[in-house]
């Protein structure tokens, strides 16, 4: 400011200089004495603020003034440096002329003027350019890491375990954020990889059937619905279902130990066929089938391995001594096809191979199988087989005894009942009795059991022995079957007193007054009445006060290591001193371990039956 402050009055001094010299030459020239011709050349050759013209006696002979001030700023400043803008005189004696001037500055002063802002705006502007570049430096590098943190993020929550973030792209100046993100990313990794861990061994946990290690139902439905149903390729392929028909009769015969050792070798039996199928899978659906998936395998194919599955189920039905170990359903399948649709063509396959020779099979192809599954040919299968053995007795007898803990305590041979075929070959009783239960035919299966047990006892005169039959809940609250009976009972009355009715206890609480009405009959005829798979249901006191049974059969659950268990021990001793507070026997059954029976003899139970006790004979 101050180099232009002396520099403008240099030249304001110069220009002063100059134009008093040039205004003395005209001065000196003029020749006329005419003021106004001198004020006009005046005017003409030079800027003046102020113009006086007289003679040297102060006539004024020409006078002109401009108040005009276009540069106040320029002008105040320029005086605060000791500029004065003065008025000038000149005199020429020869002429008698007198001429006081001031001269006008304004254009000069303007520029000045703008100089000095520019000046002093100059370093505002030269200030905040930087201050704003760098603004703008600084939000595009912040935009650069946001949009970097958040690839970051995005990719983790995408995939955690493949995402490979690009850290180039985080400018340098944010290298500590760098830094903090990989260490996050690190540890985010390593916990993400922990948790996958976990939950997928969580979820094979979940989705592992305990007994035989094969995924359960809830894998195959997930599998099936991701990988079959959902598949948009023309995959096809074989799905069966392989059904241990035997585990319930084993449950009750021999002991759950004996049953979950035939549910596995069963399993193992099926993994090992399965091994030489590329794809296989196989599944545990519930306690008695396995699923079996066979992509791309054809029909024919599918042939060829049922009956080596057949042929492997024989030879353990003859090492384990079984009356038969599993049948099979096969269907074909195609990308797209309801789960549930597949599922119900395979239990149809079932029910038709059930009635043909042990451990069958059956194929049902797509061409006529939502014919069967719709018209329910399995079930007129199985009316016809059950028909035959209603028409031709195609049953026979067996008897598993009831150990009875002290001579004192009543104890019986339950009758057990095994269905065949016109060509003998015997029929899975679980399936059999599940299936009459359907058709409305197991009214007529237990009056052929009753009959044929009366029939046997007499005819090998058994009369002094004491047999239970069991009853179904359907026969219990049919009053024409316990007209029946009852009439059956009299008319051999010597037998009748020697018989046990066992009903389960959830038969008897479906109806209590025809439960009542059934005890009593069979206290008129001289038999007594076990009510079985006692303690599953909710028992209370009045259930005893009210039906006043002769014993009960307490279920296998409550048995099954009883030995190690405390609470089963508790509730085991309190059933049994409230039975025989009343006059109520108590029975055990699935017996499988002298521990058990000892620990059950502990108890006062009256009575053991399991495979450890007896296994079933012919009667």
């Amino acid at each position: 400011m101050v180099v232009l402050v002396k520099y403008t009055q240099q030249q304001l001094n110069s220009s002063e200089d100059n134009i008093r010299i040039a205004i003395e030459q005209i001065l000196n020239h003029h020749i006329t004495g005419d003021g106004k011709v001198l004020s006009r050349q005046l005017d003409r050759s030079f800027n003046l603020k102020k113009l006086r013209i007289s003679q040297l006696d102060d006539t004024v002979l020409h006078e002109q003034n401009s108040n005009t001030d276009g540069a106040p700023v320029a002008t105040l400043l320029l005086q605060l440096f000791g500029t004065e803008f003065k008025q000038q005189t000149l005199r020429n004696q020869e002429q008698n002329i007198q001429l006081s001037y001031q001269l006008d500055f304004t254009a000069r002063l303007q520029q000045f003027q703008i100089m000095l802002l520019i000046l002093v705006l100059l370093p505002f502007l030269l200030g905040w350019i930087p201050v704003l570049l760098s603004k703008s430096s600084i939000s595009r590098s912040y935009r650069r890491t946001t949009s970097a943190v958040n690839e970051l993020i995005d990719r983790f929550i995408k995939d955690p375990q493949k995402a490979e973030p690009d850290w180039q792209k985080i400018p340098a100046e944010f290298s500590d954020i760098n830094t903090a993100l990989q260490k996050l990313a690190h540890y985010t990794r390593s916990q993400f990889n922990e948790m996958t861990a976990n939950a997928q061994h969580i979820a094979e946990e979940a989705y592992k059937d305990p007994v035989t290690g094969l995924p359960n139902r809830n894998r195959f439905v997930q599998y099936y619905e991701e990988n079959i149903r959902q598949n948009e390729n023309n995959d096809f392929g074989i799905f069966g279902i392989t059904r241990c028909t035997e585990l319930q009769t084993l449950n009750q015969t021999r002991g759950f130990q004996e049953g979950d050792t035939y549910v596995r070798e069963v399993a193992e039996l099926i993994k090992k066929l399965c091994g030489s199928y590329k794809d296989h899978r196989v599944y545990r659906l519930n306690s008695s089938d396995f699923g079996i998936l066979l992509p791309r395998v054809t029909p024919k194919e599918a042939e060829n391995f049922a009956l080596q599955l057949q042929s492997r189920l024989n030879e353990y039905q003859k090492n384990a001594e079984l009356d038969s170990v599993a049948y099979t359903g096969l269907v074909s399948y195609e990308a797209g096809k309801a789960l549930g649709e597949l599922l119900a063509i395979a239990d149809t396959s079932i029910s038709l191979a059930q009635t043909k020779q042990p451990n069958a099979w059956h194929l049902q192809k797509e061409s006529a199988a939502m014919e069967m599954s719709s018209g329910g040919y399995g079930n007129q299968n199985w009316r016809n087989v059950i028909d035959d053995v209603l028409t031709n007795h195609r049953i026979s007898l067996l008897t598993q005894l009831i150990q009875p803990s002290n001579r004192s305590a009543k104890a019986y041979s339950e009758i057990l009942v095994r269905f065949k075929t016109q060509e003998g070959q015997i029929l899975p009783t679980a399936s059999f009795l599940a299936m009459a239960e359907k058709l409305d035919r197991i009214v007529a299966v237990d009056r052929l059991i009753i009959e044929t047990a009366l029939t046997t006892i007499k005819n090998k005169n058994l009369q002094d022995q004491y047999f239970g039959l069991n009853l179904s809940a359907r026969c219990l609250h049919d009053d024409q079957f316990i007209i029946w009976l009852e009439r059956r009972l009299l008319k051999d009355a010597h037998i009748a007193a020697k018989l046990v009715f066992e009903v389960t206890e959830f038969g008897m609480q479906q109806n209590l007054k025809t439960s009542k009405r059934f005890i009593d009959m069979a206290h008129r005829a001289g038999s007594r009445v076990t009510v079985e798979k006692f303690g599953v249901g909710i028992t209370s006191f009045k259930f005893f006060r009210d039906l006043k049974p002769d014993y009960v059969k307490m279920d296998g659950s409550y048995t099954r290591h009883i030995n190690e268990d405390k609470n089963n021990q508790y509730f085991m001793r309190l059933m049994i001193d409230l039975a025989h507070r009343i006059g109520v026997g108590v029975f055990a059954e699935s017996v499988e371990t002298q521990e058990e029976k000892h620990m059950l003899e502990s108890l006062f139970i009256d009575g053991n039956q399991g495979y450890y006790v007896g296994k079933p004979a012919a009667l």
